[in-house]
């Protein structure tokens, strides 16, 4: 079993930044694949970015290619989304989750931090 907390959520301006951070326990992630997702109000849950832990690799979605980048701690376990350039259609709430490197299927789930972007 993998735990995933998210945290770093809260109120911003548009144009601002915010990094959101989600730390694992259970299991060393060094075989996961860790995937930020989002869901805005009335909304399906859109895929954001993920990387591959053993590797560094990443990749985003158009929406926020540029703007947003992901990182990871191995000493903390922990993965992070920095968001620069905020705009208000970023509102939502982001999900952390983990998916074996083999699997397409995110497996482990967090419960999730809104971020709220005013204009």
């Amino acid at each position: 079993q993998v735990q995933l907390v998210e945290s770093g959520g809260g109120l911003v301006q548009a144009g601002d930044s915010r990094r959101l951070s989600c730390v694992g326990s259970g299991r060393t992630l060094s075989n996961y694949v860790m995937g930020w997702f989002r869901q805005a109000p009335g909304k399906e849950r859109e895929f954001v970015g993920s990387i591959t832990w053993n590797t560094g690799s990443t990749s985003y979605a158009d929406s926020v290619k540029g703007r947003f980048t992901i990182s990871r701690d191995n000493a903390k376990n922990t993965v992070y989304l920095e968001m620069n350039s905020l705009k208000r259609e970023d509102t939502a709430v982001y999900y952390c989750a983990a998916r074996y490197q083999i699997s397409t299927v995110y497996r482990y789930w967090g419960q999730g931090t809104q971020v709220t972007v005013s204009s």
